[in-house]
């Protein structure tokens, strides 16, 4: 089957006059753990940038307080017990029964590789219903477990760089620069999920189509980007965008963002915490408003 080249942006999530913080998703972003509270941070507050109704951050309860301080404007929940304990596998069991009130997941973002975050992991790609972005040390997770990957319970979204995407695949990293398209688009066919190849040129494909995004500068080579991106990402996905158009408008909006704040901080001098902030202005020039 020949794959069909995208070039146009989808449309973004409709913005009805009457709308109210039910009307656009619940976000549930599982993320942080010591020393990478600021991953959660930036994931939900990207979210809520990206137009979530509801964002709900939910971290190790040792990392709570960091994690709540970081924005107001979600919720956070408490993973019980230490992020060093086996407090991860008990929140599987109490997030589980709680999976089908959310409109979007994302699970990954500085979450570490025990055991205990594995079960997690391993839990909500399997049995999710709503559409998961999985990122991060949720990725590393998975490629240790290539035989999951095919078996899903609702839309997943896999959002690699290179090295992750190496290790997803067995294949090397100059074997993956030497043929990106075709290994990404084969990916994505075979497990059926949307991949989100991230770099220069990020590549988004369903197996069928493939994207080549053009925004983004190397200023977003920096830590924390990643993790903006997947807030953003499960943000339009709580809004009701079908997998592949929301992980194609949400790499162009992200990378935009890059540009516009390379623009006032330069690209040496840009951070993750400031691509939240130009996701506003970016919402303007799509809706026409700047």
């Amino acid at each position: 089957m020949s794959t069909r080249r995208v070039t146009q942006l989808p449309a973004p999530p409709a913005r009805p006059a009457d709308g109210h913080k039910g009307t656009f998703g619940r976000t549930l972003i599982v993320a942080g753990s010591r020393g990478m509270t600021g991953a959660a941070g930036l994931c939900g507050r990207a979210a809520l940038r990206g137009g979530a109704g509801l964002v709900y951050v939910a971290t190790p309860e040792d990392c709570l307080d960091v994690v709540a301080s970081y924005e107001p404007s979600y919720l956070t929940i408490p993973l019980p017990l230490s992020s060093t304990g086996d407090g991860f596998r008990l929140a599987a069991d109490s997030l589980r029964e709680r999976l089908e009130t959310f409109s979007a997941v994302a699970i990954g973002p500085g979450c570490g590789q025990s055991a205990a975050i594995a079960d997690v992991v391993v839990t909500f790609y399997a049995e999710a219903r709503p559409p998961v972005v999985v990122d991060a040390d949720a990725l590393n997770i998975l490629a240790t477990r290539q035989d999951r990957l095919s078996t899903h319970g609702g839309p997943r979204v896999l959002t690699p760089h290179v090295g992750e995407f190496a290790r997803l695949t067995g294949e090397s990293m100059e074997a993956i620069a030497a043929r990106r398209e075709e290994l990404a688009v084969d990916f994505a066919g075979r497990h059926g999920v949307v991949l989100v190849l991230k770099g220069p040129g990020s590549i988004v494909t369903d197996g069928q189509r493939l994207y080549v995004n053009t925004t983004g500068n190397s200023g977003m080579g920096t830590g924390g980007t990643g993790d903006v991106l997947t807030g953003l990402l499960a943000a339009l996905l709580a809004q009701g965008m079908p997998a592949f158009e929301a992980a194609q408008l949400s790499v162009w909006m992200h990378g935009r963002a890059g540009d516009l704040a390379a623009q006032e901080h330069s690209q040496p001098g840009m951070i993750a915490s400031d691509l939240p902030e130009h996701l506003c202005d970016v919402w303007k020039e799509l809706r026409g408003g700047g």
